[in-house]
């Protein structure tokens, strides 16, 4: 009887290696090579793209290669107008600084150094009121604003405390916000404010870099053709000069509020001298451009659940050139960030044009734009899809899948880089169970990467769950698993080079996520959303 056991054993392992391998065989996995992937990112990370920006002739180009070879492999265009291009417009808003300025009576502060401020258009003349954090947070019976008259008045606030309350992590505050819970600024709109003005103490030299960096080289933003200025109400920052000067002869002096912000003592809010009168003038040099998704659809062989998608997304753009070459080098070629995804879903591409069958449900392959930007391109989409939103049942998402920890290496900065057989996976238990379990299913059943959970709570200080294009498919409902190597010594740097790519790796994890795919696809009943997302992640 236990021979008979263990022969039945052998053949159940015999059926079930050659279920896996007839499966592979139709479905046209084996066609994702490591040969495929670096000829694909040898054009992609090539110093004739130059570094790919948003917008950029060389984003443009690296469009216009895709859709081609989305066109003879046989992909249906998923963009306007039977095209494979989802054209998308966005406006640039740059602090103009001739005609920027700060004034308190006959003393004028110097932008960059002194003030700095957001991009939209401001001229105010106003009295202040300081409310010490801002926050209004019900919960806490905490309400900064309370017994002040702020309106028609510049609001002066600590931005040390803007973005975690009274010791409570944004992502962890309770109820709906702009009701339970007010962040500053949003307070100072709510109460007829004309401005805010943020403390920024000269020591927080990476806040001040932050602001100078937004002022000079600022975030791009989708808009629709009727959009003017950034919204939102107008923004300044101030320094330690600017504060002493603001709050001489105050209750609270200027050298004591900042000494107690620096030890991180709460101060109760004041009006200013009603002598005291604060010129605010922002003005904005706008830039509007276009550039594009590009949108690739294969279609399900099932008459029913063809109409249903399985996503599967990578950001094709990088960051663009520097003005200040290293060695020679001024171009940021992007082959890990995100050359490797926009590859993978490339090879995935190729490989369902080359598969046996079709599966049953439909696939939608989305490259976008301006991840770097903001992830401009992800929250396009899915604000304006091609497909129904709700037809998508899940998406997958791969940014920077192609660097390996090299043996022994012991530099801080790779200390979190996965090896050669493991893999970053974000996300897919978070809204969904059986996502979750069938993403573990598949990889057991087939290479068996070793997938590491380090990144998948939300509330990881190091926030890769908002840091790519996945999130704005999870916003709206959509389960996602988001596959990610790790941040390296190359990570936004000049060095980011196709030599240093692990391609054997990058076929792997590929492979997975394509049987992945294949077996959403394939599923009966789509992944159910389980466990939602909470509004406070939703809204981060």
């Amino acid at each position: 009887m236990r021979n008979l056991r263990c022969l039945a054993i052998l053949c159940l392992s015999v059926v079930s290696a050659n279920s896996v391998q007839a499966q592979r065989a139709r479905n046209g996995v084996d066609a994702v090579t490591a040969a495929q992937l670096r000829d694909y990112l040898t054009f992609i990370a090539s110093d004739e793209l130059e570094g790919r920006d948003t917008p950029s002739r060389g984003l443009d180009t690296a469009a216009k290669f895709i859709a081609a070879l989305c066109s003879r492999w046989g992909l249906k265009p998923g963009g306007d107008d039977g095209t494979f291009f989802q054209t998308m417009v966005f406006r640039r808003d740059k602090v103009a600084s001739a005609t920027t300025s700060a004034a308190l009576g006959g003393r004028i502060f110097k932008l960059g150094e002194e003030f700095a401020c957001a991009a939209r258009p401001a001229s105010v003349s106003a009295g202040a009121v300081y409310v010490g954090d801002g926050w209004t947070i019900k919960a806490k019976n905490v309400d900064a604003f309370a017994g002040l008259d702020v309106s028609g008045k510049v609001v002066v606030a600590n931005y040390s405390t803007a973005q975690s309350p009274r010791g409570t992590p944004r992502t962890e505050l309770k109820g709906k916000e702009g009701e339970d819970w007010l962040d500053p600024a949003a307070n100072a709109a709510k109460h007829k404010a004309a401005a805010i003005l943020f403390i920024i103490p000269a020591a927080d030299s990476s806040a001040w870099s932050r602001m100078n960096r937004a002022m000079d080289f600022p975030q791009r933003r989708i808009v629709s053709a009727a959009e003017s200025a950034q919204p939102g109400i107008p923004t300044f920052y101030a320094s330690d000069v600017f504060v002493k000067e603001l709050f001489a002869g105050e209750q609270i002096d200027g050298p004591a509020l900042l000494a107690a912000l620096a030890e991180g003592k709460p101060a109760p809010g004041f009006a200013l001298q009603q002598g005291k009168i604060l010129a605010l003038k922002c003005t904005v040099d706008a830039d509007v451009q276009t550039t594009q998704n590009v949108v690739a659809i294969w279609e399900g062989r099932d008459p029913k659940l063809k109409s249903e998608y399985i996503a599967i997304g990578a950001h094709y753009d990088h960051v663009g050139v520097t003005q200040r070459p290293v060695n020679g080098d001024h171009i940021f070629n992007g082959a890990d960030d995100d050359g490797s995804g926009t590859v993978a879903i490339l090879a995935i591409g190729e490989a369902l044009s080359k598969a046996r069958t079709r599966p049953k449900r439909s696939v939608l392959i989305v490259w976008h734009a301006g991840e770097e930007k903001g992830l401009l391109g992800s929250e396009f989409f899915t604000a304006r899809p091609t497909v129904p939103i709700g037809s998508i049942v899940a998406q997958l998402n791969i940014d920077m899948i192609g660097r390996s920890k090299p043996a022994g290496d012991t530099k801080p900065v790779n200390k979190e880089l996965t090896g050669p057989d493991e893999i970053y996976v974000i996300g897919s238990k978070l809204m969904s169970t059986d996502l979750g379990a069938l993403s573990e299913k598949v990889n057991e059943r087939y290479l068996k990467l070793r997938f590491n959970y380090l990144y998948d709570d939300p509330g990881h200080p190091a926030g890769f769950f908002y840091r790519s294009d996945h999130y704005n498919y999870a916003k709206r409902g959509i389960p996602i698993i988001f596959y990610f190597s790790g941040t390296h010594e190359d990570y936004h740097r000049l060095g980011d080079h196709i030599e240093k790519i692990d391609f054997a790796k990058m076929e792997k994890v590929t492979r997975t996520v394509y049987q992945t795919m294949w077996e959403l696809a394939e599923q009966t009943s789509r992944p159910k959303v389980d466990k939602p997302l909470a509004a406070s992640v939703t809204r981060r």
